[in-house]
């Protein structure tokens, strides 16, 4: 018998499969790509741009904790006179001088130790030398204001900048906070924060406005300003001290504060009925988690002996690693506990407002305080939801949810909304920060703002060239935290009996502005409207 078998399902079958099976595989690969770039991409992303930032920086720093000291020489190395200098022999100061501009020169972190520096910290002083009472009503009054009406989703970082311009602006001038000078603290604050997270870039003519406003009101300023200084220059020591930090790093400190608290429900309720010393509790180890400051770097005015063998020579920088310290010595350091502080801050790797034999924060008592005072009024007003990463440097500016009390409280759908959008805005976030970030690192290592300016100044001064060593051997102590701030915000202001001659009209203050900027020759920074 003849059997005839005829192929037919295997010829017409295989070539018709494989084109269909590739492209279909193309595609749910890039689908499974696309779905998990959340998930993988911004980590690589920062990674990057800190290999990038680190090549263009170079690496002149000595991390501290490091190779040559560990975290039982922090304190030490911290508090030495020696580690006095703040920006002049440091590439790190041109990137901060280039955040900071116009007016680093005249901002009391960048100040080299010496008569200047010593005039403005004690005008900073008696600025924040208020009565406790007196400090808690005026952040309660501008909380009231700036909570009105106020519910749903928010971020917190924006929430909290007008608040905290109408504070300093108050604190400043002793009286109310006009709505125009709020939205300028608030806009110029803003500017700087925003570059200093690489999420946009410097807009100098916001900054160009606050000082052009601040200077026909110089003697206005409730304690008279530091001797010697110009009122161009007196108008930035204001800006940068006040309007500047002091803004941004309370309203930063605010948004890590009311982010843990909404990401945490039953700590939340705990602090909104516990008394202020849990209370103390609960930001001593917020600003342990998320400390406002990164790195701290100082510049040495002599050699510091570490042992028999090892010296740091004079002209070193110092790369103090507040992060790394703050984990340093706690079990299970990425957790929120505020038992933590249970025993007291000082024999705990803690120091948030530094040192006080090395520049300490002026405002350790203060911060603390208010931060309370405006913390337990939005606690009083909300129940607070969030669903977002938390990260030291915030780039999201927190976004929270924020819910009536006494309203019905259902936040899961929008929760869930948070936490997706969060996770696919860090994509796009990460890759803005690469690209301004590296330009703004890049164009401030062009311009060499802070070495330029030392070059002049030893140009028109030969002693200028010196760097000064402040005398004695100041205590190894840090500033106390939150639990140990006394009645007084801080103590008695060191005022001069005789007001200095400020007299200065606003067309003659505007002139100066115009004639004094040192930033005119720099270039065109992109987004400013002026020729810097």
């Amino acid at each position: 018998m003849l059997t005839v078998a005829v192929p037919i399902a295997v010829p017409i079958a295989v070539p018709i499969a494989v084109p269909i099976a590739v492209p279909i595989a193309v595609a749910l690969a890039v689908v499974a790509v696309l779905v998990s770039l959340p998930y993988w991409l911004p980590r690589r992303v920062v990674a990057l741009r800190e290999r990038v930032f680190a090549r263009i920086n170079g690496d002149e720093g000595i991390p501290v904790p490091g190779g040559l000291a560990g975290v039982d020489r922090f304190r030490e190395l911290y508090s030495h006179p020696a580690a006095n200098g703040r920006s002049r022999g440091a590439a790190l100061s041109d990137l901060f001088w280039y955040w900071l501009s116009p007016g680093p020169e005249m901002h009391q972190e960048h100040l080299e130790p010496g008569e200047r520096y010593d005039a403005v910290a004690r005008t900073t002083r008696s600025l924040l030398a208020v009565p406790k009472a007196e400090a808690e009503e005026l952040a309660r009054r501008c909380a009231a204001r700036r909570l009105e009406g106020v519910r749903g989703m928010v971020r917190l970082r924006d929430l909290m900048m007008p608040l905290w311009a109408e504070f300093a602006y108050e604190l400043v001038f002793a009286e109310p906070c006009p709505r125009e000078a709020r939205d300028l603290i608030a806009a110029n604050a803003d500017d700087v924060v925003t570059s200093l997270k690489c999420t946009g870039l410097r807009h100098m003519d916001r900054r160009d406005r606050l000082t052009r406003y601040l200077l026909p009101r110089l003697d206005k300023v409730r304690v008279p300003l530091p001797d010697g200084l110009t009122p161009l220059e007196q108008a930035y020591y204001l800006q940068g001290a006040f309007f500047n930090t002091a803004v941004v790093q309370l309203s930063e400190g605010m948004a890590h504060l009311l982010l843990v608290l909404a990401r945490h429900p039953e700590e939340q309720e705990r602090a909104r009925t516990s008394d202020d010393r849990h209370f103390d509790r609960v930001i001593n180890e917020t600003l342990r988690l998320y400390p406002l400051f990164g790195i701290a770097h100082r510049i040495t005015s002599g050699d510091i002996a570490l042992d028999e063998h090892t010296t740091i020579p004079a002209g070193s920088v110092l790369c103090f690693n507040y992060p790394e310290f703050h984990r340093a010595g706690f079990a299970d350091p990425d957790r929120f506990d505020p038992g933590r502080f249970d025993r007291p801050a000082k024999e705990l790797n803690h120091i948030p407002f530094g040192v006080a034999a090395n520049r300490p924060c002026p405002a350790w008592r203060l911060a603390p305080i208010v931060m309370r005072v405006v913390a337990r009024e939005v606690l009083d007003r909300y129940v607070l939801d969030s669903s977002v990463s938390h990260t030291r440097s915030l780039p999201s500016r927190g976004p929270c949810l924020l819910t009536p009390r006494g309203a019905p409280h259902r936040p899961r759908l929008a929760l869930a909304y948070m936490r997706v959008r969060d996770r696919w805005e860090d994509v796009w976030r990460s890759l803005v920060q690469l690209v301004l970030g590296t330009y703004m690192v890049w164009d401030a290592h062009r311009l060499r703002l802070c070495e330029r300016h030392f070059a002049e100044a030893a140009a028109r001064d030969p002693a200028e060239e010196r760097h000064p060593a402040e005398e004695g051997d100041p205590a190894e102590t840090e500033a106390p935290t939150a639990a140990e701030a006394p009645d007084r915000t801080t103590d008695a202001p060191d005022r001069a009996t005789d007001a200095p001659d400020r007299t200065t009209d606003a067309p003659d203050a505007s002139d100066a502005f115009d004639a004094e900027n040192r930033y005119a020759h720099h270039g065109r920074h992109p987004g400013s409207r002026r020729t810097r």
